[in-house]
């Protein structure tokens, strides 16, 4: 059984859709497949509705937070899409995108980079707008040969030269929020170095005292010591562990499947949520 938790729509920042993600998926032998973009569930109904024969879908998201001035992603699965104060919460995270996209697209600009909104705008056509936008921007430009390689201080990391804020949660109040809307939380590849700045095993042990479910390790960005590291934290503080590819189709090299997370794993983080149930696929044609 081939089970993948961690997967980007052109909802947010992938550039399948999410009918073409979930047809990928199936085509390659995935069994189950999450469906996780940033801050946001619109493009659960697409997936549900083009979902193939023999592929199960997880709806979830993946929540952009902040903890003592770190970024860190807290994936929320199978929970309650409607339920008011985490839907408005989600709100207000997607609501802040555009203004920060603009300020990080002038911070380019005075690093001599021509970019522009129109060009930003046009990658990410009607999807929440995000960093990976700005670095397929980059990547047309010239300026760097990945989008993967825009993610430095150089340029568009956590803190980088061309960095700007946006409106966060707090990972602990996350976690509240899932909980209550009968989700299971994940930490997202919790030791991405590369990606900038992340949080101490401390605030790992605190994050689990108030409720984490889980945290990431098989990740592309996590090496062979990091994933064992992490799974011997993981032991210690009784968290599931998680393996997902984060696919964003062609803005990474990464593939579905790629790294994968354990059936039993999977059964214990089904068992645990109340707010959705997987959706067994029945051979839609969208």
């Amino acid at each position: 059984m081939r089970i993948d938790l961690h997967t980007h729509s052109s909802a947010s920042d992938g550039t399948d859709t999410p009918a073409e993600l979930v047809r990928n998926a199936a085509a390659a032998g995935l069994d189950v497949v999450a469906l996780t973009d940033h801050d946001s569930t619109r493009g659960h109904a697409e997936a549900v509705a083009a979902l193939p024969e023999g592929l199960t879908l997880v709806t979830g998201a993946e929540l952009s937070c902040n903890l003592d001035g770190v970024g860190l992603h807290m994936l929320g699965y199978l929970f309650d899409p409607g339920e008011p104060v985490f839907a408005a919460e989600r709100e207000l995270v997607r609501d802040d995108r555009v203004p920060r996209a603009r300020a990080m697209v002038r911070k380019l600009q005075e690093l001599d980079v021509p970019i522009t909104w129109e060009q930003v705008t046009r990658i990410a056509g009607d999807a929440s707008l995000g960093r990976p936008h700005l670095a397929t921007a980059l990547v047309e430009l010239g300026v760097v040969p990945t989008v993967s390689d825009a993610f430095v201080p150089e340029w568009l990391a956590d803190g980088g030269r061309a960095y700007a804020d946006k409106h966060e949660l707090d990972p602990f109040e996350a976690i509240r929020l899932i909980k209550a809307a009968g989700g299971v939380s994940v930490f997202a590849h919790p030791a991405a170095a590369k990606r900038g700045r992340v949080v101490s095993e401390e605030a790992i042990a605190r994050l689990a005292a108030a409720g984490l479910d889980g945290i990431e390790v098989d990740h592309m960005d996590h090496d062979a010591p990091t994933r064992a590291r992490l799974r011997g934290l993981a032991a210690d503080l009784g968290l599931l562990t998680t393996g997902s590819s984060d696919y964003h189709g062609s803005r990474k090299t990464v593939a579905l499947g790629e790294y994968a997370t354990d059936p039993e794993i999977y059964g214990e983080i089904t068992r645990r949520a109340s707010g959705a149930f997987p959706v067994p696929g029945a051979g839609g044609r969208v």
